[in-house]
């Protein structure tokens, strides 16, 4: 295949050949969707094998699918007489001199695989030392990086003990002192081979009221992919634009609504016309990134299959299922590139649309695309690992609180707060005036707008609009019952007590002392819908304002705690310095999502303590104190393990006072974690505390003995330099 390198593909072809050359054993090649990541790499190599001897190149690939299969395709037809090899034939001759061995991590890394056996491993192993005995010098290509980061993969990777690690991807997970090469996305627009704009819910009218946000979406976008058929054809182009239709997963029925609405318009499988591509699913997908492929539109579940390459897809329809998605940027990357390399200078074919009234996907687009830093896996020092300390996890058997107590709680707080009366219209104004929103319809608000690159700024500038939905309690009975356990979660209430709260609390068919509101039952399915976040934030309030410690230690279990064996850090990678006092090795420190008293703390750790544990704060590998509240029990995840003087602390940090002298401890269970920390050093005897940071004085202060939020001349806090050292 004869290829015409771009210019920016030139210019990171010669800076991998140049950073191979420096004294960093590690570059990472950022590169996104659509700017030729596999067509770089393959010349870098064919280039550096030529002007280097005895050098094999290992190119790692992820998924379980056949990514493998597919770069050493691409390499072949990009460059001839080339030796490439696939792990079989790796583990039947071995790896040679100018080799390019391509291998797929489930391949090496996945027990349940098995296409290598135990032996075969170890064959790998022998090939790999073999090679190494007669001189052969290995280079490492890990694609897509940030999948597959792992202990059993670094594990893998330490065997070949490379000459150097390049890792490739569009997201990348930096790597501490690594050499960045970074292609610019406004080149790769330049060049013509991605879209030059994201136009972001293009004609969705707002202020209308629909019947069914799904179709509605759906209609909108078959009216885009029509008229872009159209300029197309004027141009005499073939090209067919592809709807993405990009379904959250476990969403078995919406599945179904989007089969049925796209049958009524013509689109089926049966004339070829849809496609779909699921793990347990697939249609039509024969030859689908032709350019004039047959399906017009594309199933596909929350993240796109890695690999897949389709230039054709133009337009993404996000459907929210009245769930939140995490936002994956390979799903817009995905729709950017130009189906056939070049922009026609047609506003309407240069660019991509997506759909979608899941305003909290546009905000994970936002947070995705302004990373204020890097993040990097790093690993567990051999020495660490036989360190052990008892955690608590919860019990099948927690107590469980009396739900009539905390229906009179919220009661209370209600009526106290708002001024509440016997007149139900009285209340209803007292919602209305902090906030809450009435009616029958639902309402939802959407971003629209084009933005070139994927920068917070960019999708800050958005517009929005609003659409209206007569509520229908049968088509929207799913989102109100997970907005319900939405709020019962943040509460640490059960779900069935927070239904009978609400309905005792608002619902006009329930007759109880408790009455606030008397809304009839599709009002009250809209305002549970429409006032999620404020009603998540006043019944947190109302409960956690009048909690009382339960004494529950018997509803406890216990299991061994031992550092993971791997861990994730996030930094600037710009100004960052590598602690070694920390228990993994490689950690990496810098300010970023870190609060003042973590970054305090953590230089003091460092110039004071034997070693220090950053926790985790979520997730069964951390360690854990469980506690009581609401009706539910919960787990605490102190913030560090720390070793000083061969004595070990449990430490929790907090916000202190700002310089104004402002309390920023904002964590309503404050006090009731410290009880429960307190409770547990002293059933083990061991140390710890709650440690604040004063930016008045600058000071790192501790308190051992009991909590509340730290004000100036606190006398339970005392300077921690007096009571650690």
């Amino acid at each position: 295949m004869n290829l015409t390198l771009k210019n920016f593909q030139k210019r990171a072809i010669a800076e991998l050949i140049s950073a191979c050359r420096e004294n960093k054993k590690e570059i990472v090649l950022k590169s996104c969707t659509g700017s030729g990541k596999t067509i770089i790499l393959t010349h870098f190599i064919d280039r550096y094998l030529k002007e280097n001897a005895n050098t094999c190149f290992v190119w790692f690939t992820p998924g379980k699918g056949n990514l493998e299969d597919q770069s050493k395709n691409k390499m072949d037809n990009y460059i001839h007489n080339i030796q490439t090899k696939l792990l079989g034939e790796v583990l039947t001759s071995g790896f040679e001199q100018n080799d390019i061995a391509f291998i797929n991590w489930e391949m090496v890394t996945n027990k349940k695989n098995n296409a290598i056996q135990d032996s075969e491993h170890d064959n790998l192993m022998c090939r790999i030392r073999q090679a190494q005995l007669d001189g052969v010098k290995f280079m490492l290509v890990v694609d897509e990086q940030h999948f597959n980061n792992t202990y059993k993969a670094n594990e893998i990777i330490s065997l070949f003990n490379a000459e150097k690690i390049i890792r490739a991807s569009a997201t990348p997970l930096n790597y501490g002192n690594a050499k960045l090469i970074e292609i610019d996305e406004e080149d790769v627009i330049a060049e013509g081979l991605i879209k030059k704009n994201i136009c972001i819910n293009e004609n969705v009218q707002s202020g209308i009221a629909v019947d069914n946000e799904v179709n509605y979406l759906l209609e909108v976008a078959l009216e885009k992919q029509a008229k872009l058929v159209a300029e197309y054809r004027k141009i005499n182009s073939k090209v067919n634009p592809l709807i993405v239709i990009q379904l959250p997963n476990k969403s078995e029925s919406l599945q179904a609504d989007v089969e049925r609405y796209l049958d009524t318009v013509g689109i089926n499988y049966f004339n070829k016309k849809l496609a779909v591509w699921l793990s347990n699913q697939k249609e039509n997908l024969e030859s689908i990134d032709d350019i004039d492929a047959q399906p017009v539109a594309v199933i596909i579940k929350q993240a796109v299959a890695l690999g897949w390459d389709c230039p054709r897809a133009q337009i993404l329809v996000k459907l929210r299922d009245n769930m939140s998605e995490t936002f994956e940027i390979q799903s817009i990357g995905r729709i950017r590139r130009m189906p056939e390399a070049e922009h026609y200078d047609n506003i309407h074919l240069d660019n991509c649309y997506l759909y979608t009234f899941d305003e909290k996907y546009i905000e994970g687009t936002k947070n995705s695309t302004n990373r204020a830093g890097e993040s990097k896996v790093i690993f567990l020092k051999k020495e660490f690992k036989v360190f052990s300390l008892i955690k608590e996890i919860r019990s099948n058997s927690a107590i469980q609180n009396d739900p009539v107590t905390t229906l009179k709680k919220i009661y209370t707080w209600y009526k106290d707060k708002f001024s509440l009366t016997s007149s139900f219209k009285n209340n209803r104004a007292a919602f209305e005036a902090r906030g809450y929103i009435f009616g029958e319809e639902i309402k939802r608000t959407f971003s629209q707008g084009n933005i070139q690159l994927l920068k917070k700024e960019n999708i800050d500038a958005l517009n929005h609009g609003e659409i209206r939905k007569q509520m229908n309690t049968h088509e929207y009975g799913r989102q109100f019952h997970h907005d319900v356990g939405q709020i019962a979660d943040t509460a640490l209430i059960r779900y069935e007590n927070m239904v009978t709260i609400l309905r005792r609390l608002f619902d006009a068919s329930v007759k109880a002392s408790n009455n606030i509101l008397d809304l009839p039952t599709k009002e009250l399915y809209s305002f549970v819908i429409n006032n999620i976040d404020i009603l998540k934030r006043d019944i947190k309030s109302a409960i956690t304002g009048a909690m009382q410690l339960a004494a529950a230690n018997e509803h406890k279990n216990e299991i061994a705690f031992t550092f993971p064996n791997e861990s994730k850090v996030f930094y600037d990678p710009v100004e960052f310095v590598e602690f070694t006092k920390n228990v993994y090795d490689g950690y990496v420190f810098s300010g970023n999502k870190k609060s003042a008293v973590e970054i305090e703390f953590e230089y003091w750790c460092e110039d004071n303590a034997d070693w220090f544990y950053k926790n985790g704060d979520k997730g069964l590998e951390y360690f854990s104190i469980a506690y009581d509240a609401g009706d539910k029990q919960k787990l605490f995840y102190p913030d560090y393990i720390v070793s000083i003087k061969n004595e070990i602390w449990i430490i929790e940090t907090k916000g202190g006072v700002s310089a104004k002298g402002n309390n920023e401890d904002i964590d309503d269970w404050s006090e009731i974690k410290f009880k429960y920390l307190k409770d547990y050093l002293d059933r083990h005897n061991m140390k710890g505390g709650f440690v604040v940071f004063n930016k008045g004085t600058r000071k790192l202060l501790i308190t051992t003995d009991m909590y509340q939020k730290y004000e100036r001349g606190s006398k339970e806090y005392r300077p921690l330099n007096d009571i650690l050292i």
